[in-house]
């Protein structure tokens, strides 16, 4: 009883804390995970992932690593209270259970592959994966790598059986030979079905029938049994569209269509057809010379399946609009921070690169990472990021190093609630930070890819809005300006939490630390 007052008292004392009108903070907890490593353990390189996906319903988690495989998972917590989450959420009573998911299948996606007409490598590593529409309890879903997009169908099939061979049971077993009483009067070896055995063709040497034939042919009969088996299957492979490395795909919400991106070009697919796709967006100019920014990433807008967005190394993001034009190079919109006046130095444009992008639900903002923030855009204001949330601000003065090591040029991905009201995104040494980013939200949390996630965490004060004349410019908060984490540690920057995802409906996330899968509740 003690316990469980206190923890209320805390709370109280959080919400009177908190400005009036902005959530609550939340209180991560660990939920479980797959794959964690024992102390010591060596990790395989192919074991480590490299994506994560939550389905539309979040009622499956797709992953791939650098291996090649795709895994699967499926959440049974909805399952013990019979019905589904719709049935349940109408319901008086609240379910305090965390989500739990279980291995559902895995399947190797790609494989490694070599280019021989330009003499490259292609690795087997998944780049992204996304879901598509499912249809007849059936799964499918979009993988890729650095250059093959492949179309797979995941289906339940009940398990068929062969049995009632033409064996009598009473003298063998198995599939041995087969015998039976004769029923023949002549003298050449005739079976019952007319064939001759003078001959018999697609036997073996030591197969031998009893003298006279058998008695009747019975064919074996194929029977469905009650057990059913996960069975993928590769319904259309995407190849031969990019010259450059793939680092996006993006379903249309129209179901038909999807885009895959490179570094300098965007190809609109349709899902149904795979030998042919349409250039609707190409950055690369006459002359490689005069290259001065390659596409990140990119990605459809989630309802208005005639826009889409990418960003670029400079820092920029472009909203496209294919009503205008067949060829998108032409954005309708741009989205960039200009540039303070004296802040520019040899790093500027190495950090300014912007490495994911990710719509919110509703359409009505974008979130971008780059190396030192994260940024949120309104789509209808594009003088500036309305947010701005210090991620490794403390590495600035480490840049060179940095630089020298290539962690510099480290992908973070980024994420969003469903409900819109956080964002997150991953660090080194296993850490992820959470932002709230409502107004009067002074969230902002450090968490630890572990199963004490909270072990390292000290709430940092987050700063004020600083008075910039116009909302364009933002507000800045979480930042440590330290050398080290949030306890004084130093970091290990070997160790980083590049992929994460948040579940579509509940505050859940899913990260990938090395080869591990963690996943938390809030």
């Amino acid at each position: 009883m003690n316990g469980g007052g206190s923890e209320e008292a805390a709370e109280a004392v959080t919400a009177a804390a908190a400005p009036l009108g902005a959530p609550l903070q939340l209180e991560w907890k660990f939920a479980q995970v797959f794959g964690e490593r024992t102390a010591g353990e060596e990790v395989q390189e192919v074991d480590i992932i490299s994506a994560i996906e939550f389905d539309r319903t979040g009622d499956h988690l797709a992953t791939g690593d650098r291996g090649g495989r795709v895994v699967l998972f499926e959440r049974t917590d909805t399952r013990d209270h019979g019905g589904n989450r719709r049935d349940l959420e109408r319901m008086d009573f609240p379910i305090n259970r965390h989500p739990e998911f279980r291995y559902k299948t895995e399947f190797q996606s790609h494989e490694p592959e070599f280019d021989y007409l330009k003499s490259l490598e292609i690795e087997e590593k998944i780049n992204k994966i996304k879901w598509c529409q499912s249809a007849n309890g059936a799964l499918f879903l979009l993988s890729t790598n650095d250059k093959t997009i492949k179309f797979w169908k995941v289906q339940e099939k009940k398990v068929k059986k062969i049995c009632d061979m033409n064996v009598d049971p009473a003298k063998a077993a198995g599939n041995g030979p087969l015998v039976g009483p004769s029923i023949s009067t002549s003298s050449k070896p005739y079976t019952a079905n007319g064939g001759c055995l003078d001959k018999p063709l697609g036997l073996s040497n030591d197969f031998s029938f009893p003298p006279g034939g058998v008695s009747s042919l019975r064919l074996p009969v194929v029977l469905t049994s009650i057990e059913t088996s996960l069975v993928p299957r590769c319904r259309r492979i995407y190849a031969h569209a990019h010259d450059y490395h793939i680092n996006s795909i993006s379903n249309n919400s129209d179901g038909e269509t999807f885009i895959s991106a490179d570094d300098l070009r965007i190809n609109l697919w349709n899902l149904e057809i795979s030998n042919q796709s349409f250039n609707i967006v190409d950055v690369k100019p006459a002359n490689m010379e005069d290259l001065t920014e390659v596409i990140t990433s990119a990605e459809f807008h989630p309802t208005h399946c005639n826009m889409l967005a990418y960003s670029s190394s400079r820092g920029s993001i472009r909203l496209a609009d294919m009503r205008q034009s067949a060829l998108c190079d032409s954005h309708s919109k741009l989205f960039e921070e200009q540039e303070v006046p004296g802040s520019r130095s040899f790093f500027t444009e190495i950090i300014a690169s912007i490495s994911d992008i990710k719509f919110a639900k509703d359409g009505r903002y974008i979130l971008s990472r780059d190396y030192m923030t994260l940024k949120l855009w309104d789509i209808n204001m594009d003088s500036g990021p309305v947010s701005t949330f210090q991620v490794h601000e403390y590495l600035r003065p480490k840049l060179c190093d940095l630089y020298e090591n290539d962690s510099i040029f480290d992908k973070f991905e980024c994420c969003l609630s469903g409900d819109g009201l956080r964002v997150a995104t991953g660090s080194y040494s296993n850490l992820f930070r959470v932002f709230g980013c409502t107004d009067g939200s002074t969230e902002a949390t450090t968490l630890e890819a572990s199963k004490n996630p909270m072990r390292r965490q000290v709430q940092t004060p987050s700063r004020p809005s600083r008075s910039l004349g116009t909302l364009s410019r933002g507000f800045r908060r979480g930042a440590d300006n330290s050398g080290a984490d949030t306890n004084g540690n130093a970091f290990d920057f070997t160790t980083k939490l590049l992929h994460l995802a948040w579940h579509p409906t509940e505050n859940s996330l899913a990260c990938a630390a090395s080869n591990s899968l963690y996943m938390y509740y809030a």
